[in-house]
């Protein structure tokens, strides 16, 4: 499942946490990574991902934003993946929670 396998190196190259679904005692910066499409094509697997980036400031949730987005550029060096493209980013806020976040949404090839 290539959602476990993009966690799990994210957990490794980030310093906050990554979690599926919103946490229930958030910590102040972390990630939320949620699939919100795929396809094929011959017979290659690709989907499309949303990483959120939130923070208690806007600065904050740039910044983390910014490490998030070159670590899945450089999540490429994955066995399991073989293309990583910024389809877009933006600033997103989480207005029912009342805290910062961006998202940047990837399409990504892998096996």
């Amino acid at each position: 499942m290539i959602e476990v396998i993009l966690r799990n190196y994210l957990l490794e190259v980030l310093d906050e946490e990554v979690y599926f679904s919103y946490p229930e005692n958030a910590p102040s910066d972390f990630v939320l990574i949620d699939k919100i499409g795929s396809g094929e094509s011959d017979h290659l697997p690709s989907s499309t991902f949303a990483f959120q980036s939130y923070s208690d400031s806007k600065y904050g949730a740039i910044v983390l934003n910014d490490k998030v987005k070159l670590a899945v550029k450089n999540s490429v060096q994955l066995t399991e993946v073989s293309g990583v493209q910024l389809n877009s980013d933006y600033n997103f806020p989480d207005l029912a929670r009342k805290k910062q976040r961006y998202q940047a949404v990837y399409d990504i090839n892998h096996y």
